[in-house]
């Protein structure tokens, strides 16, 4: 079966298998810059609809749990009306959810329509992902991976300064309606060029274990972002995660008893696979740890505009995008060893030299360290997800990719509530430790203050109100350097899931394997592979009738 589906395969990659790649892309593109582009739409829309924050994160955060809850669900409906048809639809009802997301009138439509939007951009990413390895030749897979990798490393790129742009001098609503001629064009691409796959009729939807999934990733997603802000010992947040457990337990139980579950647990059972799930896990909690304590720093200490901001993590982003095809091709070429080591190495270390951040940082510093840190991350996350994918049997690609993304997804929430509870911690320490060290009493405080409030006094303020202001002056730069040392250290212990995913290369590691067993194997299969050969073919067994005369 897997030497058929790579000679099947073969001619179609020579032809449109790359052009269908752009459908794929743009699909994921388009998806991944519709999340980015809302980060910085929070403040806007709280205005625009009069509601409040807590109200208005429910603009991504039921997205995030719309789009979780579906991914499982995503093999099954593959296998059962083809992947070129689910990835045509969501892609179809995602730039429908666009548009309905664009014409909201008000808080509650339009979380309503995004999470509606999320139901159906959450196939985007796993479906894309089974195309490409059910399609293309496995020597094809990593460079594919790797072209496919770039959009999700655009996307957040152009996102924040995008967004910030669009909502500065146009609408709202642009952020919406930006991609509906992108869905169009994706969907047109992927109708003429992508090949649809086998159907299997007859499969029986597992029902109890989609109503599981749901109940255990919503309850664990709706938990870890939640967390911080209702706290995580509150009878709410202690619930979820109680709920999100015992879901779990049935899952597992449910879909190993099943003949054709929703969630193949059983693929864990390749433990190459489970390994690259894992690692990649860890880099995605690392990487998203930075990309929630960035924004945070040039924001509340050195005071940038979202826009601004955007235009200071872009290098970081674009030097991903362009890191991803370039470690396909050297992943081919050397295997997982030296590519993740120094990608995992580089990584680890330009996260832990991020522990250096102070208030008055340099800006092209900052932007040099994070550019060097999206190059490793770029250069190591698809080999680690590729290598894994790459020893699942081709019948189980289709099951493989939602494991392997909603693990990612919910790793990287867990990581950003973890970095989230560690900063605030060390935000409480770091403040008590500096007030502690500069009390009013103390002279260098004192004559702060009192030069403070000497400063406020000829703006016309009496001296006591002076004084207040001055000590309220004192005690915000005191919060905002505590903020800067938190961030600091979230950033130095960011570093540590880079370095636990080193010693699983060792394990991924297979590459002098695969080589040694095709060249054995090409050996045995070239009289069936190549017609030059075939001619050649009888003569290994020529000799067996003269030789056995002779032993006789």
């Amino acid at each position: 079966m897997t030497e058929s589906s790579e000679l099947q395969s073969k001619p179609e990659s020579q032809g449109g298998m790359w052009l269908g790649l752009v459908a794929i892309v743009l699909g994921t593109f388009v998806s991944v810059l519709n999340s980015s582009l809302m980060n910085v739409a929070l403040t806007k829309f709280v205005a625009v609809f009069g509601s409040d924050v807590q109200t208005i994160q429910w603009v991504i955060t039921g997205y995030m749990l719309a789009s979780a809850v579906v991914i499982p669900m995503s093999g099954f409906l593959g296998a059962r009306f083809g992947t070129k048809t689910i990835f045509l639809y969501s892609v179809a009802g995602f730039t429908i959810g666009s548009v309905l997301c664009g014409m909201a009138w008000s808080a509650s439509s339009l979380i309503m329509f995004r999470i509606l939007q999320g139901i159906a951009g959450g196939f985007i990413m796993p479906v894309g992902m089974s195309i490409i390895y059910s399609t293309f030749p496995r020597d094809k897979i990593s460079t594919a991976m790797g072209l496919w990798g770039v959009a999700a490393m655009v996307a957040p790129a152009l996102g924040p300064t995008f967004g910030g742009y669009l909502i500065q001098y146009y609408s709202w609503r642009l952020l919406f309606f930006i991609n509906i001629p992108i869905g169009i064009f994706a969907v047109v691409m992927g109708r003429i060029l992508l090949k649809e796959t086998p159907k299997k009729e007859g499969l029986k939807f597992d029902t109890l274990g989609a109503v599981l999934s749901i109940t255990f990733f919503g309850t664990l997603l709706l938990a870890l972002s939640k967390g911080q802000q209702e706290g995580w010992t509150s009878l709410y947040i202690v619930s979820l995660l109680f709920v999100s457990a015992a879901s779990l337990l049935l899952l597992i139980w449910v879909e190993l008893g099943s003949p054709q579950p929703v969630m193949d647990l059983r693929i864990f059972q390749n433990m190459k696979f489970t390994i690259s799930v894992i690692a990649s896990s860890l880099v995605m909690m690392g990487m998203l740890g930075g990309t929630f304590l960035t924004p945070l720093y040039l924001q509340n200490i050195q005071s940038l505009t979202a826009m601004q901001t955007g235009l200071v993590l872009m290098p970081q982003s674009v030097a991903m995008a362009l890191m991803m095809p370039i470690s396909g091709k050297l992943f081919d070429r050397f295997g997982i060893i030296p590519i993740g080591l120094v990608g995992l190495s580089v990584l680890g270390i330009t996260t832990m030299d991020l522990h250096h951040l102070t208030t008055d940082t340099p800006r092209f510093w900052l932007e040099a360290v994070l550019t060097v840190r999206g190059m490793a991350i770029g250069l190591c996350m698809m080999p680690l997800t590729t290598a894994g994918m790459m020893s699942v049997k081709p019948q189980q690609v289709g099951n493989a990719s939602p494991l392997s993304n909603v693990c990612r997804q919910v790793a990287g929430s867990m990581g950003i509530a973890i970095f989230t509870v560690i900063m605030s911690d060390r935000q409480i320490v770091h403040g008590q430790h500096i007030t502690e060290s500069v009390s009013v009493d103390n002279f260098f405080a004192s004559d702060t203050i009192s030069a403070l409030a000497g400063s406020v006094y000829q703006w016309g303020i009496d001296m006591s109100t002076a004084t207040g202001a001055a000590t309220s002056v004192l005690a915000g730069i005191i919060q905002k350097e505590a903020m800067t040392r938190a961030i600091a250290d979230t950033f130095y212990i960011s570093a540590v899931p880079a370095f636990l995913c080193i010693p699983f290369l060792f394990f991924l590691h297979t590459r002098k394997k695969a080589a040694s067993a095709p060249a054995d194997g090409a050996a045995a299969k070239a009289p069936e592979a190549g017609d030059a050969l075939k001619p050649d073919a009888p003569k290994p067994d020529a000799p067996k009738p003269v030789l056995e005369p002779v032993k006789a």
